[in-house]
């Protein structure tokens, strides 16, 4: 589980692939026993300058859960039952909003794929835990980029959106260890790339 703080200060700061070398030394296994998650916090303060700009940024993070579930899903590492014990979904619906009242409603509590219950974070539970560094940073350059992409555009150009417009915004900014990821999963159209073994 990360702490909530900024992307910058994930990739300067927090000593991640010092981390992750000295628990893969310790013999912690996390993508392989498929029980551990990579959840990420984003503070809620980060979403909007109060509650009404952040539930819109929600619904809007919530509604491209939803529309791109199968790519997401690719994303996550996760099999279909994970995610369905994990991180269930909330249901597409034509609206944000529509999907963020059922997501205030739903009996999913903080097993949801955005777990709304905690009171400063929103927590992203959809991704499969990993202790390999470039998928850590990968995980957490995808969740910035998709809160800066919710935060800016408004709803009716996101649901225009197909998954490689939304990629295309998404890597916009320099993060290498994204792209990589993405085309590793085959989520980027490129050429084929060898990928590391999870761990």
């Amino acid at each position: 589980m990360t702490h909530p703080c900024t992307l910058e200060t994930h990739l300067q700061q927090v000593p991640w692939r010092e981390t992750l070398e000295a628990l893969r030394g310790m013999g912690y296994r996390s993508h392989a026993p498929g029980t551990c998650g990579l959840h990420v916090h984003v503070s809620r303060k980060a979403l909007g300058k109060d509650v009404y700009e952040q539930e819109e940024t929600i619904a809007k993070l919530l509604y491209i859960f939803e529309r791109f579930r199968q790519e997401i899903l690719r994303f996550s590492r996760r099999t279909e039952s994970q995610i369905n014990h994990w991180a269930a979904r909330y249901g597409y619906k034509d609206r944000g909003e529509e999907i963020l009242k059922e997501a205030k409603h739903g009996a999913n509590g903080r097993y949801a794929c955005i777990n709304l219950t905690n009171t400063d974070t929103i927590e992203f539970r959809v991704f499969r835990g990993t202790l390999k560094y470039n998928t850590v940073i990968a995980t957490l350059q995808f969740v910035a980029n998709l809160c800066r992409v919710a935060i800016s555009l408004p709803e009716y150009r996101i649901q225009e959106f197909s998954w490689p417009a939304l990629i295309e915004a998404l890597t916009q900014d320099n993060c290498p260890e994204l792209v990589q990821y993405l085309k590793e999963r085959n989520l980027y159209v490129n050429e084929p790339v060898t990928a590391e073994r999870e761990v």
